[in-house]
């Protein structure tokens, strides 16, 4: 009898690739609860895939949601918001969560957390709220901490910045250069172990089958260190459209996502991203990595060129 796995956040980018994973390995029966079922139709079609509309920030729907599952995975995450927002988003519904599946019984919880948090001993968040400089990481801190201090076999995985087909990342980069002729840059000197989704995706598939990464933060990192500008710089390459690059000192860098951040829709860049990159974006060497999974990572030119130029 197949095993119920509840992917929270899996009409998303990471979750996308693991609903196909999970639906091709064929041992799972999975569901994905969504506000608007219509816009994820797509993961509809995978076999053994169940669409739910649901609101999993609300207590009663998301406890309906976990009744009977085997596995919880959360995705759900946000990179722009206000305080409060990120607060409901990455401790709140964590909190949720940890409640929901106590009440279940449900054995196995897998949360994706990012690379960044502050670390103490065991790979637990440290001084959270003193320590990290920006309200997305203190709210990533506190949300795992929320998930430690329930009774549930827990994994946390941190990746860094995640490419692929489909990433927002890369490819803004890439459209931006091929629509202005240079690229002003805050935050050039920001390093980052870019991860592809697929190997993600495989990293949680992996723990979702081994009880042995309970209790365990496994960091989620590509085989080499990037600056901004050197991905900035490889995007335009790779897509054929190079740009020249100016860096931007501090100052300007922060009025730069200070004027971004007003404009409608989601912001290219925060200040509060700005405050973020000011902690490097690579794995700390002091917690189990990709390796501890069997997962040897890809490298970002060895996925991105062709996804880039299938773009022009």
């Amino acid at each position: 009898m197949s095993r119920q796995v509840l992917i929270l956040g899996g009409s998303g980018f990471v979750g996308r690739s693991l609903a196909a994973r999970l639906a091709r390995a064929g041992d799972w029966q999975i569901r994905i609860p969504s506000r608007r079922p219509a816009r994820a139709r797509a993961l509809s079609v995978l076999p053994g895939v169940r669409l739910q509309q649901a609101d999993v920030h609300d207590p009663a729907e998301l406890e309906r949601l976990v009744e009977g599952c085997d596995a919880v995975v959360n995705l759900v995450a946000i990179l722009h918001g206000s305080r409060a927002q990120f607060e409901r988003v990455h401790v709140q519904l964590p909190g949720l969560i940890a409640r929901a599946c106590e009440r279940a019984g449900v054995p196995r919880l897998i949360h994706v957390s990012a690379l960044g948090v502050p670390l103490g001993a065991g790979g637990a968040p440290l001084g959270v709220a003193d320590s990290a400089p920006s309200d997305y990481l203190r709210s990533k801190a506190r949300g795992e901490e929320r998930l430690r201090q329930a009774a549930l076999a827990l994994t946390v995985l941190r990746p860094s910045v995640i490419f692929g087909a489909e990433d927002r990342f890369l490819n803004l980069f890439a459209a931006l250069q091929a629509a202005f002729p240079c690229m002003p840059l805050a935050g050039a000197k920001a390093r980052f172990q870019p991860v592809w989704v697929e190997d993600v995706a495989e990293a949680i598939q992996r723990c979702l089958s081994e009880p042995s990464t309970s209790g365990q933060t496994i960091e989620c990192a590509g085989p080499k260190v990037w600056t901004l500008r050197q991905i900035v710089r490889a995007a335009g390459a790779w897509s054929g459209h190079p740009r020249p690059i100016v860096p931007l000192p501090d100052a300007l860098g922060r009025l730069q996502a200070v004027l971004l951040g007003l404009l409608p829709g989601e912001p290219l860049m925060s200040v509060d991203n700005l405050a973020s990159m000011r902690v490097p974006n690579i794995a700390s060497g002091r917690l189990p990595g990709l390796e501890r999974l069997g997962i040897q990572p890809a490298a970002l030119e060895s996925v991105m060129p062709a996804v880039l130029r299938r773009g022009q």
